[in-house]
């Protein structure tokens, strides 16, 4: 028997070319596996092939935890009191061991070890042939329909295998076996048991690896796209910036004749491509991603990072787009919340918000309507301006003397502490909203001024209500609402 064990070992070790302990280690398995079946319950072996004899023992254990921790698999494990009265001195993630008779290793067990050891050469080579693939750092990878697994299509390319799901091919692409197919590497997955490279032809990533296949200004660092957007199959729009003053990046990347775009177009099944220059300055990147639509004016909301872009009637269309399609996706390149309205809408909000400041005004300052357009008018946004701004620019208002300035300052001070303080209160009233991941202080202060001082509170609310009370997007309050409910769910499981 032990004889037939090192015969064994040295023959597949031969055989299949791997070392005699991964063969070894397979042995060790197949055997505990045999051994596992004379039990019902889900017992813990493990065997013990000694390397030089051949001889192997079997062993039952059971891993020992902690008292407190509870046997959560008793088959398996031994809580550390009653594993000190069997074995005194051992301490916990250690294991208690019941010998078991060894069984039979025949033409059987022989024959599950060789399977055994057939697949883990397989994994090896598997994971080799995908660590290859990584190695080469590549990031558009080119193939052949295999096959079609339930709407995904199966890429050969190499000895690689890898998914397209349907949710990252462009809509209305109908693929088939045989066909050539590009597509972005979007991640491995090491977890999965089939195919473990998962590509798509849906990313902003994909158009701009196109681009840099059919740009060589861009490898030798001429030019660079430095983001993009797409609605896949339909249209994208892509920032490009030149580094070099003798190069023009659209035209570079249109090419002669188009010939470069209408390559990336191809690819992309007619895909429509903006290319829109990149600009430092936030408002003069957002203009220009906008384009076609010519744009009257623009302001900056730096504290909610959006945008009110005026634009007249008939740029109205070009700039929100079929389905708003124009705005959505110069939003996604530039990363700013872009809000389109007519100059009659941005006259409306500028005189909506001018009264609401007049009124501030008027109120936190105990002035008459005329002081308080005066300020406006002089530029002033708020009460922190008037109380802290160098005294130089208040007396450069020719309307106001200096003692009038130094009592507009004292009571701005004074209406900013009283609010201060009034926050400090609502805050500590709200206590219980602090414990909600992502309300800080402020926020918490906001929802306390409108009664809304726990987080069952919060979680009652729907999302409009707390984006018209906070200022909050629609995703963000979403999230909040939904961390505040958590808990109720944590109550009932």
């Amino acid at each position: 028997m032990s004889r037939e064990i090192l015969l064994l070992v040295d023959a597949l070790a031969r055989e299949k070319n791997v070392p005699r302990e991964v063969v070894f280690g397979a042995l060790e398995n197949a055997l505990a596996s045999a051994m596992k079946k004379r039990f019902k319950e889900e017992a813990d072996i493990r065997v013990s092939i000694d390397r030089d004899s051949g001889e192997h023992e079997g062993f039952r254990r059971w891993l020992v935890v902690p008292d407190d921790a509870g046997l959560q698999e008793p088959d398996q494990q031994e809580l550390y009191s009653d594993a000190q009265e069997i074995s005194p001195g051992i301490e916990v993630g250690e294991y208690i061991e019941e010998p078991l008779e060894p069984v039979e290793f025949g033409r059987i067990g022989a024959q599950a070890a060789k399977q055994a050891i057939l697949q883990k050469i397989r994994d090896a080579e598997r994971e080799q042939v995908l660590n290859d693939f990584l190695e080469r750092g590549e990031t558009i990878v080119s193939g052949t329909v295999k096959r079609m697994d339930k709407g995904d299509a199966i890429i050969e390319t190499g000895k690689i295998e890898a998914r397209l799901p349907r949710s990252e091919m462009i809509p209305k692409e109908n693929m088939r076996i045989g066909d050539r197919v590009r597509a972005w590497v979007l991640r491995v997955d090491h977890a999965a048991r089939g195919q473990q490279v998962i590509l798509s032809r849906t990313a902003p990533e994909f158009i701009r690896q196109l681009f840099e296949n059919e740009v060589p200004e861009i490898e030798q660092g001429l030019l660079e796209i430095k983001a993009a957007a797409r609605d896949p199959g339909v249209r994208a729009k892509i920032a490009v910036i030149a580094y070099d003053k003798r190069i023009d990046p659209i035209g570079t990347c249109v090419g002669m004749r188009g010939s470069r775009v209408t390559a990336v177009r191809n690819e992309l099944g007619g895909e429509q491509v903006d290319i829109v220059l990149w600009a430092e300055d936030p408002a003069e990147f957002v203009i220009g991603a906008l384009a076609p639509a010519h744009v009257e004016s623009i302001v900056v909301d730096e504290d909610k990072h959006a945008m009110d872009v005026v634009v007249d009637a008939e740029n109205l269309p070009k700039a929100i787009g079929a389905r708003g399609q124009n705005v959505r996706l110069a939003s996604e390149l530039t990363g700013w919340q872009i809000n389109i309205m007519t100059p009659e809408e941005n006259q409306n909000r500028q005189e909506t918000e001018r009264a609401g400041l007049r009124q501030t005004f008027i109120s936190k300052l105990d002035v008459d309507e005329e002081v308080a357009d005066i300020l406006i008018d002089e530029g002033f946004t708020g009460l922190e301006e008037i109380a802290y701004v160098p005294m130089q620019e208040l007396l450069e208002i020719e309307a106001f003397d200096e003692d009038t300035i130094n009592e507009l300052r004292t009571r701005a001070r004074n209406a900013l502490l009283t609010e201060a303080i009034a926050q400090e209160e609502r805050v500590q009233t709200a206590q219980d909203l602090l414990e909600v991941e992502g309300v800080t202080p402020e926020l918490a202060a906001k929802l306390a001024e409108k009664e809304i001082y726990t987080r069952d509170d919060l979680a009652e609310l729907a999302t409009d209500e707390l984006s018209d009370m906070t200022g909050l997007d629609e995703h963000s309050a979403s999230e909040l609402i939904m961390r505040a409910r958590a808990h109720w769910f944590d109550d009932q499981a």
